[in-house]
């Protein structure tokens, strides 16, 4: 298959379309955009289908997930009233119940003049999108670095919202590590996958999110010296600290690392030399990593738990890691190397996939409740997400701005194979009316219950096109620790 498919590749080919595809586009995200109290506030998640069949199903409501490309398309256009009423409207539905306190909204809608928002009371599973609300804060910073709306990022409304939210992540547990623990289906994987404990994307945006913080109750310490801010603002940076070093130490991993984590001794105690911590056993390494590694990848796995790691590939996490500057340069560059050398099973006809392998078989009907929606290849057990390739062309460009001189060579592979992947997605997506996922190994179908027009889908195609043809500069907005 692999040999079939590399035959494929080479016909992709530019469209003289491209022009037109964008416009279309662009004329598809401004129907997105909806407006609450007369004032813009966001896209909603999906355009309706003709006809208004499936009125019952929430995709004309604001998520704060999906609009994250939204909120950056708006920024690098420059229309930052929009995004300030987003922000503004998140923080304006900020719980304030006892057991939820902090955590912002998955999603919102008004409904006879009165936003309603979800908490989770009304998700399937009724589960807490837990990435909504460490999304907030990356994007409050980057719009207020972006717009220089300074009194904004200091106001004491926005320092109120970042404390309730640092009170709800940073609060002491039963845990003694610096990881957030949440239950499965709390993140864009959203049905059960095994990824309840530690899932990388959410500690990445963890991350992402203390980082943001950090940058905002600064702005706020500059303007009123309060002890207690920077009490706050010094406790903060000691957990992303550590945050960070916990993660490079048991999610990262090489063919060099593998070796020596097979090797380990098992069945220790104490507290000092311990060398395997959460006593992994080296039958639990799945036989496919060899080869997925190759010699010079490397990657941050989904998950650690205790004797139950998950080896498994996740696109998102590993994008967000090099954006967010988590994982070092180099580190940066092996990722890159691991992603050129598994291009077959990440990219296939639609890129990208959002993890790696599937659950298959028997595993497939324990872990995920047998949930017909999660078949293998399909939705989010190895489904293909159009919308996750622009957080790959982010870090790519990214990278190249902090490091004009590293690798060329590399650089060079990455940006074509990003090209390669543009046009895949420009002389598809069309035709196949913005689909939000495709099933198969390659990709190659429409997503059984895929909703077309789908939001990120448009806006993660535009921001990949702004980003390679209109000002790669611009890649410069997705790096939050720049001051």
């Amino acid at each position: 298959m692999a040999k079939q498919f590399s035959q494929e590749r080479l016909r992709v080919r530019p469209s003289s379309r491209e022009e037109a595809v964008v416009n279309a586009a662009r004329e598809h995200f401004e129907r997105t955009l909806i407006s609450s109290r007369g004032e813009l506030v966001g896209s909603m998640a999906a355009l309706s289908h003709p006809g208004g069949k499936d009125q019952a199903l929430n995709y004309d409501e604001v998520f704060l997930r999906d609009n994250v490309p939204v909120m950056l398309l708006l920024l690098v256009q420059g229309r930052f009233q929009i995004v300030r009423n987003f922000l503004e409207t998140c923080l304006e539905l900020q719980s304030s119940a006892y057991q939820t306190r902090g955590v912002f909204p998955t999603s919102f809608v008004e409904q006879n003049g009165v936003l309603v928002a979800d908490y989770g009371q009304r998700s399937i599973g009724r589960i807490t999108s837990v990435d909504a609300s460490l999304w907030w804060p990356v994007l409050c910073w980057l719009y207020v670095r972006r717009s220089r709306d300074w009194d904004f990022g200091a106001s004491q409304r926005v320092q109120r919202g970042v404390q309730l939210l640092l009170d709800l992540v940073l609060h002491p547990t039963f845990e003694g590590t610096p990881v957030l623990f949440v239950p499965d289906c709390a993140f864009m994987i959203d049905r059960p996958m095994d990824v309840w404990g530690a899932p990388l994307e959410i500690e990445v945006l963890l991350y992402g999110c203390l980082g943001s913080c950090c940058q905002l109750m600064a702005l706020a310490q500059k303007s009123h010296n309060s002890r207690l801010l920077e009490q706050r603002l010094v406790l903060t940076r000691e957990w992303k600290h550590d945050l960070r070093r916990y993660l490079l130490k048991h999610y990262w991993v090489t063919s060099k690392t593998m070796q020596v984590l097979r090797r380990r001794p098992t069945e220790q105690y104490g507290d000092t030399q311990m060398l395997n911590e959460f006593n992994v056993q080296p039958q639990v390494i799945p036989p496919w990593l060899q080869d997925w590694l190759e010699n010079r990848g490397g990657y941050l796995i989904g998950n650690m738990r205790t004797g139950r790691p998950d080896f498994r590939f996740y696109s998102l996490g590993n994008c967000l890691a090099c954006l967010f500057e988590l994982i070092t340069a180099p580190q940066q560059r092996a990722l890159f190397r691991l992603v050129l050398h598994n291009r077959e099973h990440l990219m296939a006809q639609m890129p990208m996939r959002i993890c790696h392998p599937p659950l298959e078989g028997q595993q497939w009907s324990e872990k995920t409740g047998s949930d017909p929606k999660n078949w293998p290849w399909s939705y989010h057990n190895g489904g293909h997400w159009p919308s996750l390739l622009w957080y790959l062309g982010g870090a790519v460009l990214l990278h190249e701005q902090r490091y004009p001189q590293a690798d060329v060579l590399l650089m060079g592979q990455m940006r074509a194979m990003l090209e390669e992947c543009y046009w895949m997605q420009l002389n598809q997506l069309p035709r196949q009316q913005w689909a939000e996922y495709f099933d198969g190994p390659t990709g190659t179908w429409v997503g059984q219950q895929a909703r077309t027009y789908q939001t990120w889908t448009i806006v993660g195609f535009l921001l990949l096109h702004h980003l390679l043809r209109v000002n790669p500069s611009d890649a410069g907005l997705l790096d939050i620790n720049r001051d």
